[in-house]
């Protein structure tokens, strides 16, 4: 499913975001299974958020989007397409920003916006560095470009990520944990920028978190991955007040000292 081709202003060129459905999708490594016939579907130009806790599935099912692993059972579509198939990556733009950021150290953070397009000779140098030159100054990280990832702050990392992606010109974006290890204000400058893709540069998102409020402040919808299964799915207003009681304590956590969930962890 494809919108109609929208004006974007970092490439100039017309692009269209694309939707993604996944269908009974089922998973299983050995007899251990990981999503259980999970069914949803994201809308051309959505932010989607998938939340759970740890060990839920949700950067399995990631995977599954992106082409890097196989159902056991169901199937995830891309377009239309198949997730799997190799000719849906090179028909369909699709970018995923890692949780640790995935950039190389060996490479200044020109070089490594510059890595795809050189690799794929997709443009000339001129042009390549009219991409990243652009992509830099979008998340306002003109003065990186000669540094190398390992004198920069996380947060600085974290955007550097997206702004790769940013080069690859994107009709999907997908991002594993975009806020882990990052400090509140710099986890709601990484939500709005997000926000901001999806409105001005026309991009799907699908976003794997536990931040609540990401997820409340910036999904069109969120769906809840536990044990596997898809507990819920809806909008974040429909999420401040869930009516099955696993999510309302996933999501509203209370401390109880007397009562400490430790104790009750298998071990």
């Amino acid at each position: 499913m494809t919108c109609h081709p929208t004006r974007n202003p970092f490439t100039h060129s017309e692009t269209a975001a694309v939707g993604v459905a996944v269908e009974g999708l089922s998973k299983s490594f050995g007899h251990f299974e990981v999503l259980k016939n999970v069914t949803f579907s994201v809308k051309p130009g959505e932010i989607f958020v998938l939340m759970g806790p740890s060990g839920s599935g949700k950067s399995v099912l990631l995977k599954h989007i992106v082409g890097l692993e196989r159902p056991t059972a169901g199937r995830v579509t891309v377009d239309g397409r198949d997730a799997a198939a190799e000719s849906t990556r090179e028909q369909v733009r699709m970018a995923l920003v890692f949780q640790s950021g995935a950039l190389f150290n060996s490479l200044s953070v020109y070089d490594n916006l510059a890595l795809y397009p050189r690799e794929h000779r997709i443009a000339n140098e001129a042009a390549i560095r009219e991409k990243v030159m652009r992509a830099l100054q979008i998340l306002s990280l003109e003065g990186t470009a000669n540094k190398a990832p390992s004198e920069l702050s996380g947060g600085m990392k974290k955007r550097v990520a997206i702004a790769r992606g940013l080069v690859m010109e994107p009709q999907l974006m997908l991002y594993d944990e975009p806020t882990s290890e990052l400090d509140p204000v710099m986890s709601a400058t990484i939500a709005e920028i997000i926000a901001t893709l999806k409105e001005e540069y026309h991009v799907t998102s699908i976003v794997v978190s536990h931040d609540r409020e990401l997820a409340l402040g910036i999904a069109d919808r969120v769906g809840i991955l536990m044990g596997g299964e898809l507990v819920s799915l809806g909008t974040p207003a429909e999420l401040r007040t869930p009516r099955d009681p696993r999510v309302a304590e996933f999501l509203n956590p209370k401390i109880d000292l007397k009562h400490p969930r430790f104790k009750k962890l298998e071990t």
